[in-house]
């Protein structure tokens, strides 16, 4: 069953998204918090990206954040896992039928598919099928600020800016 992924709250924007493994490893890397990446982060912790994983995105991400060419500690390591399974939504794979150039890329798209109105964040979009849904960090910034502006309405509900749904009535 597929879960809805665009929530409105108390004011509060919560988007919900698939984040590459290579956003999480980009923002902790870097140096500048002004990067996109490091903003996506940032979002993830503060709760209005709400990530959607499986237990094969999390295992990936234990793999490549422990890989030793990284440096990133325990302590960096457990607190990322931890803000993703405690702030995000458990979902599974929707069989996609897609033929991606790395075939380890396909949970990441096919978790995506499973929640209604949401997003894959990654910075290597040419390893993605070209779909309004698929986004790069600096896109995904620009959605959210989009949906926090005061003139934001229900034709900047990421469903109806990237595709994914109808937001006129059947029939019409």
């Amino acid at each position: 069953m597929r879960k809805s992924g665009w929530r409105e709250r108390e004011n509060k924007i919560k988007i919900y998204a698939v984040i590459d493994t290579n956003v999480i490893i980009t923002a902790l890397l870097s140096g500048h918090q002004d990067s996109a990446t490091v903003k996506i982060l940032d979002y993830l912790y503060d709760r209005t990206i709400v990530p959607v994983y499986n237990d094969e995105i999390l295992n990936e991400y234990s793999v490549v954040l422990r890989r030793p060419k990284f440096k990133f500690s325990e302590v960096t390591i457990n607190a990322t896992l931890e803000a993703i399974k405690k702030g995000g939504l458990r979902s599974e794979r929707i069989s996609s039928n897609e033929n991606l150039p790395d075939p380890k890329d396909v949970v990441f798209y096919e978790v995506a598919l499973s929640v209604d109105d949401s997003f894959l964040v990654t910075g290597n979009i040419k390893h993605f099928p070209k779909k309004p849904f698929v986004v790069t960090p600096a896109e995904m910034l620009q959605i959210i600020h989009e949906m926090k502006s005061p003139k934001s309405g229900i034709l900047s509900e990421p469903a109806a800016r990237y595709g994914k749904k109808s937001v006129f009535p059947a029939g019409v």
